[in-house]
């Protein structure tokens, strides 16, 4: 047993230095596909997570290397090391590894085939390593400006993404499970790229871009106004900005709320001539009328009293202060 796993652990050991040749980055595994070092901190964990900066080894992907004289070191510290991890996400080839499983009873392979109809992708000639369940790996490169994440089954039922901080299982690693290989006719070949299609659904949604901070006046007085101003949606942001600044006047805070409540409009999509136009046209309105009764149209802030939103290139509508309203 201890001869065979000492062949185990050479065996792996050439793999990944072939692997290593071709500028893949690499960790060895143990038969459970875990990393096989195990973590210098285990019995002292640190204040924060340490990545290697502590010069140790046994800090997983993190110690991912190329370099020959590196990787013998990580085998020689774990002599039980029958497999090796390809660390993706790592340049050259900024690896992404595509998971079809078995094991969860999905057909993943449809699953992607119904994605790349559906999103206009094919899968170019690449790398595949077929596991021991019967799944594949299929190796794809990614640009070097996109961090790809790992994921499971976010893609589709069975499709399970290796990205930044994960690894793939190397071919001619044997496991508990049994041994991982390159499919026929693909180990000469190198990482294709992934298709742009394929890419955006791997990537996380962008998230959407802060709501610039409007400037506050002295003393916070009208901050609920201009937080009433900036949550408006298209639709309502000339009504909102309207009544707020309607409220401002009434309150004699208008002239030193003007500049953010300007501000909180812009933030929103409103231009500022727009918006100086329904402050304008408020702060004429307040001055005739200093108080609105209970049941003007002003007392509610969804109750439309000037045009919302208009179409880019029509004049914003002119409210009379002195026309009788219905």
């Amino acid at each position: 047993m201890a001869t065979t796993d000492r062949q185990a652990t050479t065996l792996a050991l050439a793999h990944a230095l072939s692997a290593a040749e071709r500028g893949l980055s690499v960790i060895p595994l143990s038969r459970t596909k875990l990393p096989a070092l195990r973590s210098p901190h285990r019995d002292h964990p640190e204040p924060g997570p340490c990545h290697g900066e502590c010069g140790r080894l046994g800090h997983g992907v993190y110690d991912a290397a190329t370099d020959p004289v590196r990787i013998r070191e990580m085998f020689a510290a774990a002599p039980w090391a029958t497999g090796y991890g390809i660390a993706c996400g790592l340049p050259p080839h900024h690896l992404i590894g595509i998971d079809l499983d078995t094991k969860s009873g999905t057909d993943s392979t449809a699953a992607l085939r119904e994605l790349a109809l559906r999103h206009l992708f094919t899968i170019p000639p690449t790398v595949v390593v077929l596991t021991p369940s019967g799944g594949r790996h299929l190796w794809l490169r990614g640009p070097a400006d996109a961090v790809v994440p790992n994921s499971a089954g976010r893609l589709a039922p069975g499709i399970d993404i290796r990205g930044a901080g994960g690894y793939l299982v190397g071919p001619g690693s044997r496991t508990e499970f049994g041994v991982y290989a390159t499919a026929p006719g693909t180990a000469h070949l190198t990482p294709a790229a992934c298709p742009p299609a394929l890419l955006r659904l791997l990537l996380p949604p962008p998230k959407p871009s802060p709501r610039h901070a409007a400037p506050q006046p002295a003393g916070g007085h009208g901050q609920g106004l201009l937080q009433f101003v900036a949550a408006a949606h298209a639709g309502q942001r000339n009504t909102r900005l309207f009544w707020a600044a309607c409220r401002a006047y009434e309150n004699g805070i208008g002239p030193d709320l003007t500049p953010p409540l300007i501000a909180a409009a812009i933030s929103t999509g409103l231009t500022e001539r727009e918006a100086r136009a329904t402050i304008a046209s408020a702060a004429r309105l307040t001055g005739h009328r200093r108080r609105m009764p209970p049941d003007s149209p002003l007392t509610n802030p969804e109750t439309p009293h000037i045009a919302p939103d208009r179409d880019p290139g029509r004049r914003p509508p002119r409210i009379n202060p002195d026309q009788p309203r219905p």
